[in-house]
């Protein structure tokens, strides 16, 4: 979905004070992400770049673009965890900064988010051996 459905589905979202993690996440693949994390809902998400036209992300989504003239736009959005408070964001996300400039920050972030227990179950629940070491 696009950040506006986002917020459209949840008017909590819209009202509620947010904290940026980051504009410059990379995956394996080079596909830029940003991380925000909404207080009111607990919820941390991406804001995803448009994917090549067939690539596996990191959060055990598979995108494939079957029509290769389709137009890319904007950026999606997935809510990657749950994370209940300021200071179980900070815990989790020890070190974020050294990490979103690694070759695969994105990578460490799902790692991160699975070994803490605090992945959202639509996308972790799908990576039977977890992800792959960032």
């Amino acid at each position: 979905m696009d950040i506006e459905q986002f917020y459209d589905a949840d008017e909590r979202r819209r009202e509620s004070a947010e904290v940026e993690l980051g504009t410059e996440w990379r995956d394996a693949g080079h596909v830029r992400y940003e991380l925000n994390w909404i207080e009111d809902t607990g919820e941390l998400y991406v804001m995803m770049e448009p994917a090549p036209p067939e690539w596996e992300g990191p959060f055990g989504d598979l995108h494939v673009n079957i029509s290769q003239s389709a137009p890319v736009t904007g950026m999606g959005v997935l809510v990657v965890g749950h994370i209940a408070t300021r200071d179980q964001l900070e815990r989790v996300l020890d070190g974020w900064p050294a990490a979103m400039a690694g070759p695969d920050g994105v990578g460490w972030l799902a790692n991160r988010l699975v070994s803490e227990g605090v992945a959202d179950p639509s996308w972790a629940g799908g990576l039977a051996n977890g992800p792959s070491e960032g």
